[in-house]
């Protein structure tokens, strides 16, 4: 018998912005409990943008990330002997969740600039739809639709 689903805490939105996403983005940016570094990260991030793009950062801030969140994903399934990607459909948390990575990641590895610079030209980039967070997300929607054929292993 399995045990009970763990319950899902309720996130609190960001302090200046009140944006429940824009608080689980910096809960994700955050390392080893500092919160407030991980604060000043993204909002000079957010600053810069508003400062290049003279718009209100948090609609950048929310197109970037759906612009980078990915509709389909591959899971391996072992099947006779034989391991296959399974193309799934992600749903739920787990969207952002992978947007956020894909975005953290990408700023990064970015050289030469500190982080919330490097943030804010990887936010533009996905809000301009390029940049290696949406090369990411395209490799994964090509890499589900290569193994389309798969799709009816699927049994999530």
């Amino acid at each position: 018998m399995r045990r009970a689903r763990a319950k899902k805490k309720a996130i609190n939105p960001d302090p200046k912005y009140a944006s429940v996403l824009l608080g689980r983005f910096i809960n994700v940016v955050m390392k080893q409990g500092k919160k407030s570094v991980a604060q000043t990260i993204v909002y000079d991030a957010l600053a810069r943008i508003s400062q290049k793009l003279q718009a209100d950062p948090i609609e950048v801030f929310d197109q970037a990330i759906r612009n980078v969140t990915p509709i389909l994903e591959v899971r391996p399934r072992r099947i006779g002997g034989a391991n296959y990607q399974i193309p799934i459909e992600v749903v739920g948390d787990r969207k952002y969740a992978l947007a956020f990575r894909w975005i953290l990641t990408a700023a990064a590895t970015r050289k030469g600039a500190p982080m919330g610079e490097r943030l804010a030209l990887e936010l533009l980039d996905a809000y301009h739809r390029t940049g290696a967070a949406i090369k990411k997300r395209e490799d994964v929607h090509k890499m589900a639709e290569a193994n389309r054929a798969f799709a009816h292993f699927a049994r999530f």
